[in-house]
């Protein structure tokens, strides 16, 4: 392991955050807002540190990246990116160390989860702040890195797929580099677009550029305590809704429909599912809220989709309190939580693709019951599914799960009811945002003690990472030759 490099290129993955930190702090000192000592020094730390790491480890150089380096960079890179956008939460809101975490790990691995009571109070310049860490940890720091950085050619893919380890990543070109660069550019354009819509629609310029730099990376947070119910307008509802579909399949399915592949969305199998998914989904839920909660199916398909979207694709905006409904509707939206969207999307949860390979398993077990001689191969697409990539699958929700029951457990240990423990682990550890009880739509972690606001953080960075990054790190094995 070459700890030298791997503190060189954090360090130089600081330096990026450092920059990002000069848009807040330009807008700070346009609106002439209070905020900019704040950024000001927020940006000189985390500048300071970031060249700091550089000098010291410059000349440590690594000319193959191992898996190994790969995940301990993307694991250092994360945290120190968590710690360094705390800065602005800590110095202008003045809030304890914990709680400035808190909300900086809930932006970047785009969970949407607020320790905030009334974000309406809060400076322009620090809303933009939460609202571009949840865009940055959207498509990934460690992407955008590979992107615009010359010197992680060496190892971009193991970077890559360390950062978003996902079943089969997809090589849209070449070079890694090159896909990275690609992956932004549909990221940025949808993101225009979005805003452009918005702003078209009598939204704020404002607001529109928020809600789309939150959406996109399914990330949830909003100017606004009461979240996109704020509007209450059908208009604003659909477009929304529009993107979290967009933002929950596969962006490089997204890079070949523009490319002019036209069925590149039904021909992939997962998408299928995805989008199948959904509308199954939104039927059932609206079907158990319609007469309870809402007269008419159209408030009953309105609301039920908006939120069904919304926690499916772990993107966290509200536009009802979903906790009210009845038992069997919340009961599918905490499932939601678990599934996610696609693989090679800014959506958390399990991703469908697993679910998938795991149901097709579940399936050939018990056909092979009934035809032990048989021979039966897993498929996906028409095309097999490998034995290492399904046992792999199952390994990661065997986790999944057993990272949701210790989470679970200690936070009702921390003085939480079961409903609303099971809903906060479930929220961190799929990145949605908002969960169920005491940590319901139209309530924050504020409450939480910091005990139960550690596991949190824990579970959040162990979500967006999808476990296997981060949790590697406390294995003997890992650092030994």
């Amino acid at each position: 392991m070459h700890w030298g490099y791997v503190l060189h290129v954090t360090g130089l993955l600081a330096l990026v955050i450092g920059a990002t930190l000069l848009l807040p702090l330009g807008l700070a000192l346009l609106w002439g807002e209070t905020a900019v000592r704040s950024f000001s020094l927020s940006a000189a730390l985390t500048l300071g540190c970031g060249l700091g790491l550089h000098l010291l480890f410059r000349r440590q150089q690594a000319e193959v990246l191992t898996p190994r380096e790969g995940m301990a960079i993307v694991s250092c890179a994360w945290m120190a990116a968590a710690v360094f956008g705390a800065l602005p939460f800590r110095f202008a809101l003045g809030l304890s160390w914990t709680d400035a975490l808190f909300e900086s790990v809930s932006g970047f691995t785009t969970t949407g989860s607020t320790i905030l009571a009334d974000i309406e109070v809060l400076p322009r310049s620090l809303v933009v702040w939460r609202s571009f860490i949840q865009w940055l940890g959207g498509m990934g720091i460690i992407v955008l890195s590979i992107a615009i950085l010359p010197f992680l050619k060496v190892g971009g893919m193991q970077l890559y797929k360390a950062e978003a380890p996902t079943p089969v990543p997809d090589r849209l070109r070449p070079h890694m580099r090159d896909t990275a660069k690609v992956l932004w550019k549909v990221y940025v354009l949808f993101t225009a677009a979005e805003t452009a819509v918005l702003a078209a629609g009598g939204m704020g310029l404002f607001d529109a550029v928020n809600h789309a730099l939150t959406t996109l990376p399914t990330g949830g947070f909003s100017p606004w305590n009461a979240s996109i119910a704020q509007y209450d307008r059908l208009d604003v509802d659909l477009v929304i809704l529009g993107f979290m579909v967009l933002a929950g399949i596969n962006f490089s399915l997204h890079y070949r429909l523009l490319r002019g592949e036209g069925l590149a969305f039904w021909r992939d199998a997962e998408c299928r599912f995805y989008l199948v998914l959904v509308a199954a989904l939104v039927v059932a839920v609206a079907a158990t809220i319609h007469g309870t909660v809402y007269d008419g199916w159209g408030e009953a398909l309105r609301y039920g989709a908006f939120q069904v979207v919304s926690i499916l694709t772990t993107t966290g905006y509200t536009t009802a309190d979903y906790d009210r409904w009845p038992d069997a509707a919340r009961f599918l939206l905490f499932g939601c939580m678990f599934i996610g969207a696609c693989a090679g999307s800014t959506g958390g949860g399990m991703k469908c693709l697993r679910v998938i390979v795991a149901l097709k398993h579940c399936y050939r077990e018990l056909y092979l019951l009934i035809h032990p001689h048989a021979v039966s191969r897993l498929k996906l697409g028409g095309r097999p599914v490998t034995e290492e990539i399904a046992h792999s699958i199952l390994g990661f929700a065997a986790l999944y799960v057993l990272l949701f029951a210790a989470g679970a457990l200690l936070l009702s240990l921390s003085g939480l009811d079961l409903l609303s423990a099971a809903g906060a682990a479930a929220t961190a550890l799929g990145n949605t945002g908002p969960g169920f009880g005491a940590v319901g739509p139209s309530r924050t972690f504020a409450p939480l003690a910091d005990a139960a606001k550690g596991v949190l953080i824990a579970l959040m960075l162990l979500g967006r990472l999808e476990i296997y990054t981060l949790l590697i790190l406390i294995v003997p094995e890992f650092y030994r030759k």
